[in-house]
């Protein structure tokens, strides 16, 4: 089903595009790739914490995010981060919490970005995928689409206060279906989060 956009979500989806297209020069290459209609899981790199939004925008419908939890109880926009389609993670059981509710998410038909690295890397390299998006590929058979987002390193790195006005770029490349090969086993995870790490680092 196609995921409507909360008046916050149009809100904050318009204001990062405006700025990415002012300030960044942002594009975006391979759009058709995209899947804009039923359930999907979005693969991007992850090296600055510029690069959820530069994915979203790259994307026609609203798509999810996983986001700490402690988020929801910062003051004023707490209460707005459900409305940014944020899925709450509990730091205590980060794993589960985070594949539970991203499965839930893409089981009623919706989009959710997934960094199959865990953490951004320090040095813009990609680094090895974490078995985690093979389980939710398991669970829900959704297609993956593979995404590399470039230039927010350099623009905004880890421990940077003020991001640097250069060019990002973010490449979407043709979807992965696993249909017919699912094993449930944490073997069978780490491989498909290989080959889809692997569709990552080939864009």
């Amino acid at each position: 089903m196609q995921q409507r956009m909360t008046v916050w979500y149009w809100f904050g989806y318009s204001l990062s595009k405006a700025i990415a297209k002012t300030f960044f020069h942002y594009r975006v290459i391979g759009a058709e790739n995209m899947i804009e209609e039923g359930p999907c899981i979005i693969a991007a790199n992850h090296c600055s914490n510029l690069d959820p939004p530069l994915v979203g925008i790259a994307c026609k419908r609203a798509i999810h995010y996983l986001g700490k939890k402690s988020l929801l109880d910062w003051p004023v926009l707490g209460p707005i981060f459900p409305q940014l389609n944020v899925i709450p993670v509990d730091q205590k059981n980060a794993a589960r919490s985070a594949l539970m509710g991203a499965i839930r998410v893409v089981k009623s038909g919706g989009a959710v970005l997934i960094f199959p690295e865990g953490s951004r890397s320090p040095d813009e390299n990609l680094q090895p995928a974490q078995s985690g998006i093979g389980m939710i590929v398991t669970k829900t058979g959704a297609p993956v689409v593979p995404v590399r987002v470039s230039g927010s390193f350099q623009a905004f790195p880890r421990g940077r206060a003020v991001p640097r006005l250069v060019a990002v770029k973010v490449t979407i490349g043709a979807p992965i279906r696993f249909e017919g090969s699912v094993i449930e086993d944490r073997a069978f995870y780490q491989k498909a989060s290989d080959r889809i790490m692997d569709a990552v680092a080939s864009l």
